[in-house]
């Protein structure tokens, strides 16, 4: 079998070969005038195929779903932040998906960018637990930072502690004073929810946790913010 009988063969690949036309073209050797024979072989076609991170101790997340919630209560619980504030985040940043990647390769449920990963300890952004307990570590430094002004920490969160000190504030990006919003309007509705839920709770039942004042706050914009004090 010739070398061009071989690669046309598919001889590379178990799969069953696949048809490809093969052209040839005949042109004169410009030093010896000798007529040669070229074969041009099309390249093989190779169907795309996304491949998700896998994340230890779950088959395709779902596993890992039914324990997120428990992570979250675990890390709020264990560095002072509200779980409900935590939510709001990953809601707004990830949609819950645990393998999501940004266009500015952030990674996972809390979306943090590799310099925040190696600065609070991440090994693997793609594990929840390690990327919900790197999120909330982060946050509550950002909460701590601006002395809990969590318009300031939410939009440090999502552009930077640089771009905060830049413009002495929320920085005047669409992006960011979205981002600044939804999180806090997601917040206070979650708050909401468990207020009612406390005050239609029967009469003996075991008491839900108790939070912060929501405060109802509105930028020069127009934009309603929800925020605790």
């Amino acid at each position: 079998m010739s070398a061009l009988q071989w690669v046309a063969s598919g001889a590379t690949s178990t799969a069953a070969p696949v048809p490809r036309r093969v052209t040839v073209t005949v042109r004169a050797d410009p030093r010896s005038g000798r007529l040669v024979r070229t074969a041009v072989v099309p390249p093989r076609v190779v169907p795309e195929r996304t491949v998700k991170a896998q994340v230890p101790g779950g088959k395709g997340g779902i596993a890992l779903n039914a324990r997120v919630d428990e992570l979250i209560h675990r890390a709020a619980n264990k560095h002072g932040v509200d779980p409900l504030l935590v939510d709001s985040v990953i809601r707004v940043e990830s949609n819950y998906d645990p393998y999501a990647v940004s266009r500015k390769g952030a990674e996972g449920l809390m979306q943090l960018i590799p310099s925040t990963q190696r600065r609070f300890g991440v090994l693997n952004a793609f594990h929840a637990e390690q990327n919900i307990d790197g999120g909330v570590r982060y946050l509550k430094y950002l909460i701590d930072l601006y002395k809990q002004d969590f318009r300031l920490a939410l939009a440090a969160y999502n552009a930077g502690e640089a771009a905060v000190a830049r413009y002495g504030g929320v920085p005047p990006y669409p992006e960011t004073q979205n981002y600044v919003h939804l999180v806090a309007k997601n917040w206070g509705e979650a708050k909401s929810r468990v207020a009612r839920q406390e005050r239609n709770r029967p009469s003996g039942a075991s008491p839900s946790p108790t939070y912060a004042q929501i405060v109802k706050y509105t930028d020069s914009q127009g934009k309603v913010y929800y925020l605790t004090r």
